[in-house]
């Protein structure tokens, strides 16, 4: 039943190189690319407080929330762009294979993206739906400038692009490069594991972390894994992560992954919750992925990734002259 997870379309296009990175090679190289990262949102900042003055200041000016959030879709967009650059320079100058053997083949690529857009959206939903019943979630009181119709250009014109983009990147790094790259070469458990744990590290430094949140950062690595070799493409977890991101942060106006969204400049949330129960169950400061709501969410969803039908995953029209 899970032969999927050993013998995998992944791990034949990650061989299709001259040579695979050794485990030893790659966790390195992950870092070198993560801080490479942070370089570029660096360089963001330093224009954005050349322009507005350093926050907290007395020189400080608030930038209105649209330009704000077009501030911080470009440092989602350029940072994490800097990540798929250097992730395609090293699989393609070193282990000489294409950027298309890290699972964006195209068949199938549109209706898995959009598929993968409709599964995140409703698995973030239903951590919501889980706090609900228990009155563990509320409307927070916020600007009406900033909510509703009024955030929607921003929300959706100017910070989706870059959660797009911080989405897909995170992915390119773990499941498609590291992830096939190390079950390749050694066994397809080591790829898993140590693309998920890496997963963790990569948000260890994130504020308001706790043991829960860690654990699932964990656990989100492990099903992110299973949800890339199950269909055997990169296209739907990318989607996946990406509208997960963006639904918890600027449709529900919940902090992702410890940032607080009215802190780093959030250009608005169509609504505005807050978490109102044990933080053990809802996450508190650090959002619901540090509760177990979102272990629970998570459990389940790998769970129907095992049963998933494999006629489910093949069923989209294939175009002419479109094969892999």
């Amino acid at each position: 039943m899970l032969d999927w997870m050993t013998r995998n379309r992944l791990y034949d296009l990650a061989r299709q190189g001259q040579r695979l990175t050794p485990w030893w090679g790659v966790l390195p190289l992950g870092i070198v690319m993560i801080f490479g990262s942070w370089l570029f949102a660096f360089l963001v900042t330093v224009v954005k407080i050349a322009l507005f003055g350093l926050p907290g200041s007395d020189t400080y000016v608030a930038p209105p929330p649209l330009l704000a959030g077009l501030f911080l879709g470009l440092n989602l967009a350029i940072s994490f762009g800097a990540i798929i650059l250097l992730v395609w320079l090293w699989v393609r100058f070193y282990e000489r294979r294409s950027f298309a053997t890290l699972g964006f083949e195209r068949k199938n690529a549109l209706f898995q993206y959009a598929r993968g857009l409709i599964i995140g959206l409703l698995a973030f939903t239903t951590t919501i739906g889980l706090m609900a019943p228990f009155g563990y979630v509320s409307v927070e009181a916020s600007d009406p400038t900033r909510v509703g119709l009024a955030a929607l250009g921003g929300v959706i014109l100017v910070f989706l692009p870059g959660w797009l983009i911080q989405g897909a990147a995170e992915e390119i790094l773990t499941r498609g490069w590291m992830l096939p790259a190390l079950g390749a070469r050694y066994r397809p458990w080591v790829g898993i594991l140590i693309s998920s744990i890496f997963f963790g590290i990569m948000h260890a430094l994130n504020p308001n972390l706790t043991a829960l949140s860690m654990i699932n950062l964990i656990l989100y690595g492990a099903f992110a894994a299973m949800y890339a070799l199950r269909e055997e493409s990169l296209w739907g977890i990318c989607a996946f992560h990406s509208i997960w991101n963006w639904t918890q942060g600027n449709l529900f106006g919940m902090p992702v992954s410890g940032q607080d969204q009215d802190l780093v400049g959030n250009p608005g949330t169509i609504f505005n919750l807050m978490e109102t129960g044990p933080d053990w169950f809802t996450g508190g400061a650090f959002g619901p992925e540090g509760g177990l709501v979102t272990t629970i969410v998570l459990v389940l969803s790998m769970l129907i990734i095992v049963f998933w039908p494999k006629q489910a995953l093949t069923s989209a029209p294939v175009a002419i002259g479109d094969r892999r």
